[in-house]
């Protein structure tokens, strides 16, 4: 096996980050720092299965024959803090995540002591596809993931259960899930693989995800917004669809201003993006896929703890960035003064029609990426939407080279405009491409290349009187 350790030091990071000052510190962000990590990793326990006998038996590395050590040693040398282990399931799967996938966990966590490992799932979604499924760090965690996969997960039941058929059955398995001690948390996964066109959707539905997160809102907390299989030669991120790729490695959720995502947020649902290497096996091996944190990373505002990441996840300070482009960032918006101001996932009071200032930092790696490369931001686009009658009212302005100023290594955006009088949400986003609006991915384009890094927003709601 080979890994490369181009991504910064997660020590190397910390340091850069207090003197960058990424996030506005106060006393709940003290030892916070950006976390890099995925949620979406397959080992040798996403089992084929032999379907001679009945049930059917288990076979071990029928999707992946990559160790949960293995995979964990990877994301390290990749510079990730935190992965999650996810495999299939299917019919008896929670057994084997019980007897099996369990104790490899803690063989890795022995192994990799450095890197937090969560225990976890992808989940399949009744009447729908599929999810990530993290799992709290307890002295049930093993017993936890059992139940919720053995009631909930599609296909586990043998024969199949008629129920995972149902809608109804996935707000029974969140209204389940939400009441539980630690809370799990749950990211659907590529959600527009199924699409067939442009708006044209497959298993998962914009409906869906707003009843999903309505119905156990701290327990599924968001979506793939970069999925993962981007080394496939053919079809990146696995989206076979030709009529519904993906867009700069995005899904068309996300990467469409005032698509789902936008729609979502106007609306109030507070519904968080992520991205992830989806691995199963990598390209060098002959698969289509990335290591752990070889090319994609979720960044979560967190320190270095079990919870405190679930909760940066949950509260959605978090951003995302395929092939090192950045890493780190703050997006702050508030008034001039700095005397109202909120962060990634966080949300500030503003009276309308006062000046609002929208202000961009990111921060370019030291060191060359797993490529070799070290990517240049072309531009960044700070993207305002308000709640509208027929959609949200989208405004951004785009920063090129000659619109921002540097500070060393980090390049600082700032935009002031008025305070939208029915309150608003501000993300942002920057490439390494000239593309303004990111092009539909075609079969044979090189993803590094094409890269992108997407924050979460942060809100702006009206002030009292």
């Amino acid at each position: 096996m080979f890994f490369s350790r181009h991504a910064p030091r997660p020590l190397l990071l910390g340091l850069l980050l207090t003197a960058g000052s990424a996030q506005a510190a106060d006393d709940t962000d003290a030892g916070r720092q950006w976390q890099p990590g995925d949620h979406h990793v397959h080992s040798e326990w996403s089992v084929d299965w032999d379907r001679s006998t009945s049930p059917p038996t288990p076979v071990r590395g029928g999707d992946s024959h990559y160790t949960r050590t293995r995979n964990a040693q990877a994301a390290h040398a990749y510079g990730l803090t935190w992965i999650v282990h996810t495999d299939h399931g299917g019919p008896g799967h929670a057994a084997v995540d019980r007897d099996q996938a369990w104790p490899a966990l803690q063989q890795a966590r022995q192994a990799v002591p450095e890197l937090v490992q969560f225990h976890g799932m992808e989940f399949n979604v009744p009447a729908g596809e599929h999810a990530s499924l993290i799992i709290a760090p307890s002295a049930d965690e093993r017993g936890q993931l059992y139940e919720i996969e053995r009631r909930y997960s599609r296909g586990d039941a043998f024969p199949e259960d008629p129920r995972d058929d149902r809608p109804q059955r996935m707000l029974e398995g969140l209204a389940y899930m939400r009441q539980l001690s630690p809370t799990p948390l749950m990211i659907i996964n590529h959600p527009s693989r199924t699409a067939t066109g442009m708006g044209r959707w497959g298993d998962v539905t914009p409906a869906e995800l707003q009843a999903w997160h309505a119905a156990a809102p701290q327990v599924l907390v968001g979506m793939e917004g970069a999925p993962g299989h981007q080394a496939s030669a053919q079809h990146r991120g696995l989206y076979r669809n030709a009529p519904a790729p993906t867009l700069g490695g995005f899904d068309q959720m996300v990467a469409v201003v005032g698509g789902v995502w936008d729609q979502l947020l106007a609306s109030g649902t507070r519904l968080w993006i992520t991205a992830n290497s989806d691995s199963h096996v990598n390209a060098r091996d002959g698969g289509e896929e990335f290591d752990p944190g070889q090319y994609s990373k979720t960044y979560v505002w967190a320190r270095h703890t079990p919870q405190d990441l679930m909760d940066g996840l949950r509260q959605g300070r978090v951003f995302t960035v395929t092939g090192d482009l950045v890493d780190a960032l703050s997006l702050q918006v508030g008034t001039p003064d700095g005397r109202a101001v909120a962060q990634l996932g966080g949300q500030v009071a503003l009276s309308a029609g006062a000046p609002m200032q929208v202000r961009l930092r990111t921060h370019r790696p030291a060191d060359v990426n797993a490529h070799g490369q070290r990517p240049r931001l072309d531009h960044v686009e700070l993207i305002v939407g308000t709640p509208g009658t027929e959609g949200p009212r989208m405004h951004s302005r785009v920063f090129g080279e000659q619109d921002w100023r540097r500070e060393g290594d980090w390049i600082v955006a700032e935009w002031t405009l008025p305070v939208p009088a029915g309150g608003a949400f501000v993300r942002a986003r920057g490439s390494s491409t000239p593309e303004r609006i990111p092009a539909p991915d075609v079969p044979g384009e090189d993803p590094w290349q094409d890269l992108w890094f997407y924050t979460n927003p942060v809100f702006v709601v009206p002030a009292s009187s």
